[in-house]
């Protein structure tokens, strides 16, 4: 079966910077091997990819004994568009709706229309889905986990 796909760039570029989120509030700088380990991406690809995040202004550096890597601007701030054009470039669905249009049949082809309109409909998804919307929600302390809502919490006698 074949399947239209995001580059792993891009998948990678992405987990980066949910990861970096995910942190943001306790302020806490991410190496890149921890982001690497946890996050599953091959360290020196995300090296490189962590290096055009910060050229284009989404990642910064913090030097020090806790240093690392931070999100430049809020969560909320950064889009889904804003991370992929950040390590691909412009976004295309096909040739006849990149910038400029790069088709030979342009005009005269029937598919121009259903190419254009899932153009729209992914730049539209990509431009308002903020990475802020899709990092992992915050427990706050003392609430059940609801990733392991059934299990039974431990009495204080147990402990």
């Amino acid at each position: 079966m074949a399947i239209m796909q995001v580059s792993r760039k891009i998948d990678y570029a992405l987990r980066a910077v949910i990861h970096l989120a995910n942190e943001e509030a306790s302020a806490r700088a991410c190496s890149v091997g921890e982001i690497a380990e946890l996050e599953r991406v091959p360290r020196q690809f995300l090296e490189k990819i962590v290096q055009q995040l910060i050229h284009k202004g989404l990642v910064r550096s913090r030097r020090g004994p806790h240093g690392g890597y931070v999100l430049a601007r809020p969560a909320e701030q950064m889009t889904f568009r804003d991370v992929i054009e950040a390590v691909e470039g412009p976004i295309s669905l096909n040739v006849c709706t990149a910038e400029p249009a790069d088709c030979s049949l342009l005009g005269t082809c029937g598919m121009e229309r259903v190419w254009r309109e899932g153009q729209r409909r992914v730049m539209e998804l990509f431009e308002s889905t903020t990475i802020a919307d899709v990092r992992r929600p915050r427990i706050p302390p003392g609430a059940l986990d609801p990733l392991n809502a059934s299990a039974p919490r431990a009495s204080k006698a147990q402990l």
